[in-house]
């Protein structure tokens, strides 16, 4: 029997593409369903939450200038690499969410798939959302979509890597950056996703991590005067009004929280794309 050591892994939070540890210094432990310990994660702060949203803001530009294509070919890049790492995302999902590993391999399978379904998606909004607007008058009249900028994102606090990407991956489809607070109980997998985006092709800022707490996060997201959008479908029970009231101060766009938790195995349809999709239309005089 082999007495060498594992290699402990140390999992921080991922911000303008790169792997900081918070700057308030602090940890949390993170167990499995059975109280088990699995690692430390690094606790988020005010601070770390500040700096994902300047990231995030910076990369704005680039990322919702690049073509719809692009960045479609882009979302797919990340799909080949999270199908490379298939086996660690099986793992991490079993023992954060306590479920057998053929359950987990599933959830896997459909998180891969349906980063591939929004993938498709960008290229394919203007024709679907926009279009030429009949006018009385002698104008050409368009309609398209536009993204709406930095939208901070409430992960699901139960599904660590299905509902995850549910939620990320039509923010940025759609041209958005985002800023997302992980599931606190089941952060890993969000953090291999980070190694994963990393190495990828997703420009810096474009997706910042961060774990650590929803409830303590949130509030300082909602505020935030450079956030654009909040989608709320993790935040925690009870607190959704006053984090949806905080967002009215700066006048945002709310994705309020289902009910009940989602079947994130569902169709999504577009009713996580045009949440953050803005319509600008465009009018112009015939025969200039």
């Amino acid at each position: 029997m082999s007495d060498r050591l594992a290699v402990r892994k140390t999992y921080k939070l991922f911000v303008n593409g790169a792997f900081p540890r918070s700057e308030s210094g602090r940890t949390y432990e993170v167990t499995d369903t059975k109280g088990h310990f699995l690692a430390n994660a690094a606790w988020a702060s005010r601070k770390d939450a500040r700096d994902a949203v300047v990231a995030a803001r910076a990369a704005f530009g680039t990322w919702s200038g690049t073509t719809a294509y692009n960045r479609g070919q882009v979302l797919y890049r990340v799909a080949e690499v999270l199908e490379g790492r298939h086996v660690q995302f099986c793992e991490e999902v079993s023992a954060g969410e306590g479920i057998s590993n053929s359950r987990a391999r599933a959830a896997v399978d459909a998180a891969i798939d349906r980063w591939v379904w929004y993938a498709g998606w960008t290229d394919k909004l203007a024709a679907v959302l926009g279009g030429a607007n009949p006018v009385a008058g002698p104008y050409f009249d368009f309609s398209m979509p536009e993204p709406t900028g930095v939208v901070a994102v409430l992960a699901p606090q139960q599904s660590s890597l299905l509902g995850l990407v549910s939620v990320l991956a039509p923010v940025l489809a759609g041209g958005n950056t985002a800023v997302v607070v992980t599931s606190r109980e089941r952060p890993l997998p969000a953090v291999t996703l980070g190694e994963v985006l990393a190495t990828s092709d997703v420009p810096a800022g474009v997706v910042n991590l961060l774990t650590g707490d929803a409830g303590e996060i949130g509030p300082w997201l909602a505020e935030h005067d450079d956030v654009d959008a909040v989608d709320l479908t993790g935040a925690p029970a009870g607190r959704a009004m006053e984090l949806e009231r905080l967002a009215a101060g700066s006048i945002k766009r709310v994705l309020r929280p289902p009910v009940e938790e989602p079947d994130w195995t569902a169709d999504p349809g577009l009713s996580r794309l045009t949440p953050f999709l803005e319509t600008k239309t465009v009018w112009h005089p015939m025969g200039v």
